[in-house]
């Protein structure tokens, strides 16, 4: 497992302050947590496909880097699944949003409402959450062409407002209009116009986003409607450094302590006998693939080579024995053809998938509602460990099956 870790429902501790440092400014900690390296924690708060069931909740994923929070997709009942978790919704700042299916989407605006302390509007007084500052967005949005246009819509027919501002950044297919917003209403109150239309660069959209040490990277994937998966990039980390391998040599030499700070960053330190310090090797950054719905995501393979993680949706199976539902006259062949023709994926095609980018871990997702996500009903646990089975049968790493409220860690490599 290297330093890949699972846990549920593991919070984070928070850093211990000292008095003093109450004086900095916010931004000052954002800064630094940002330069740090903090585990990934993946809080699934949605693992079913289409419609949700009463063990199941529709498609989103929470994944928490420090003090920042990044969702990624928000279908119904997001907002709800997010108060019971240990997801605090004041955190998320970014969202990202695959394809525009109503499973993936419905409860964004619901959502951005809670977030931004939206509102109804004011009876014969001004509202001031229609005089906002939007060159300053608290959450960003990410998704492909159409994005903007749902949220403008839903905000303007609800007559919504929010206390903040949001603003869409559309990931924009070869197909699709390079410029306009894709509607002819006229920007939200709280919409920032800062907006980017982002086009593809050689099939992909690299890079289109760097927060701290992780750079967002995004390609197109075969699904029903136009989709899209994500590729988290961490730059690489300083290498491990033992002090007593270097202190002697700076006393010794009289050069100063200062140059631990450029050895610990892997540079090479000239002390002053004229002898080079060499800094540890700097250590490989994790990478992080979330795929939206998919029948093949082959392009986004490159990107995601040797990633850490691969969450893969894996909507049906053939589980014949295990589930009742099993027609007589059905086959893996069968099963995986009427899959494919929905725009989705069995357990071996998202196995196969990780074996083919070398991932090291595969968590399986987007379920259909037969297959239950209550792991303390026997015959349901049986079927989700058949689904596990199936895709670790041919995939070449660990695998897991996820349920809403499950969280996943990806922890900051030590060697």
């Amino acid at each position: 497992m290297g330093f890949i870790a699972s846990v549920q429902g593991t919070l984070l501790a928070r850093p211990h302050r000292h008095l003093f440092t109450s004086i900095l400014p916010t931004r000052f900690y954002s800064h630094m947590a940002k330069a740090q390296p903090h585990p990934f924690c993946l809080t699934f708060l949605g693992t079913a496909s289409a419609v949700p069931s009463s063990t199941r909740s529709q498609s989103a994923l929470a994944l928490r880097n420090g003090t920042d929070t990044w969702l990624f997709d928000c279908g119904e009942g997001t907002q709800r699944q997010i108060q019971g978790s240990n997801v605090k919704m004041g955190r998320i700042n970014k969202i990202f949003i695959t394809h525009l299916h109503g499973d993936h989407i419905f409860g964004l605006v619901p959502l951005l409402a809670g977030l931004l302390n939206g509102s109804g509007g004011m009876v014969d007084e001004d509202d001031p959450r229609e005089f906002l500052n939007v060159n300053k967005p608290a959450v960003e949005i990410y998704g492909p062409l159409g994005a903007r246009a749902y949220v403008r819509s839903a905000l303007a027919f609800t007559q919504t407002t929010l206390a903040q501002a949001y603003v869409v950044h559309e990931l924009r297919f070869p197909d699709d209009p390079k410029t306009g917003d894709f509607t002819n209403l006229r920007k939200h109150h709280s919409e920032s116009p800062s907006g980017r239309n982002i086009q593809q660069e050689d099939g992909v959209w690299k890079d289109f986003l760097k927060d701290g040490l992780v750079s967002f990277s995004a390609a197109p994937i075969l699904h029903s409607i136009p989709c899209v998966g994500y590729v988290l990039a961490e730059d690489s980390l300083p290498g491990k450094v033992d002090p007593q391998k270097y202190i002697p040599e700076l006393k010794r030499t009289g050069t100063p302590m200062t140059a631990m700070r450029d050895i610990k960053e892997g540079k090479r330190v000239k002390l002053n006998d004229g002898t080079i310090l060499e800094g540890p090797s700097r250590r490989p950054g994790r990478k992080v693939v979330i795929l939206g719905d998919t029948y093949d995501p082959s392009a986004i393979a490159a990107l995601g080579q040797d990633a850490d993680l691969l969450i893969h949706e894996a909507t049906n199976a053939h589980l014949p024995g295990l589930d009742p539902r099993t027609k007589e006259e059905d086959t893996h062949e069968l099963v995986e053809r009427r899959t494919k023709s929905r725009g989705h994926s069995t357990p071996q095609m998202a196995g196969a998938f990780a074996k083919r980018i070398n991932a090291k871990a595969l968590v399986l997702n987007h379920f259909s509602t037969k297959y239950s996500g209550n792991d303390d009903d026997p015959p349901s646990k049986a079927i989700m460990d058949a689904i596990r089975g199936l895709a670790a049968g041919v995939a070449d790493c660990e695998v897991h099956c996820s349920r809403d409220f499950w969280t996943y860690s990806v922890e900051v490599p030590t060697e």
